[in-house]
């Protein structure tokens, strides 16, 4: 992987990441686009770490009014909260645990798989101009339920932040609760993947990238992940998902038709 596959790369893991377009998806086209890079755990635990890093930044505050709940150690709406996040991440680490070969099968260059699921996203997208905007606030089973929805997002193709976002706003929920909801939910399954894989991988000579691609990938997909989650909080409170579901059946039909 050279400096300007790096950056690529990087760009695309950190807008995707939380524009509701898939990052997973995305990430495999560009793969193919490249000749099929050679997977490296270093960079994808660098570029994965920057964009947990992005949304840190933009909830700093939320997530330091949640942990100060929590060390108050007492049943509060903060402790309510983090459960819910909690509830949410078990069908993930349950799919992650259970079937991590048979999802790792779907990443091998399928990228006619890919577009179909980028066609699902878009429909999906689209659904949500179809309902009336919410004002409910996320119960412990809407926790649930958007936390199998996160889960079906390992497919390539599904966006996570759309198919969470999605399922919250057509379970009745309110918009800028639910992307809140959706963006810090994220952390728990990225942080503990990551610590898997850096503990159960191999950082040597089977991932030969360099550390100057490694500093560019990650600065940049810190920085457009940055610019993406502030932007996608901004795209959701004014409800305009729909461009977004046109893009995803565009780049999906791309993918049937041109990709061999």
């Amino acid at each position: 992987m050279n400096n300007m596959e790096a950056f690529v790369l990087g760009l695309v893991q950190g807008l995707t990441e939380f524009l509701p377009v898939s990052s997973s998806g995305h990430l495999e086209i560009g793969k193919f686009l490249f000749g099929n890079l050679e997977e490296s755990l270093n960079y994808t635990v660098a570029v994965h770490g920057a964009t947990v890093l992005s949304i840190i930044v933009v909830f700093w505050k939320d997530i330091v009014a949640l942990f100060q709940g929590l060390f108050a150690f007492q049943i509060n709406k903060d402790t309510i909260y983090i459960l819910k996040i909690l509830l949410s991440a078990i069908p993930v680490g349950i799919l992650g645990m259970l079937f991590k070969d048979d999802v790792e099968a779907l990443f091998n260059g399928r990228i006619h798989f890919v577009g179909a699921m980028l066609i699902v996203t878009g429909i999906l997208l689209f659904a949500t101009t179809l309902v009336p905007v919410g004002k409910r606030k996320i119960s412990w089973l809407d926790s649930l339920i958007i936390g199998i929805a996160q889960a079906a997002a390992v497919l390539p193709g599904i966006s996570r932040s759309g198919a969470t976002i999605v399922t919250g706003l057509l379970l009745g929920n309110d918009r800028t609760e639910t992307t809140r909801f959706s963006f810090l939910m994220v952390l728990l399954p990225v942080i503990g993947a990551n610590f898997i894989e850096i503990y159960s991988g191999d950082f040597s000579s089977k991932n030969p990238v360099g550390t100057l691609p490694l500093v560019i990938g990650f600065i940049t997909a810190f920085i457009s992940g940055l610019f993406a989650c502030k932007w996608m909080l901004s795209i959701v409170r004014k409800g305009k998902l729909f461009y977004f579901a046109i893009y995803c059946v565009v780049v999906g039909l791309g993918a049937l038709l041109f990709f061999h």
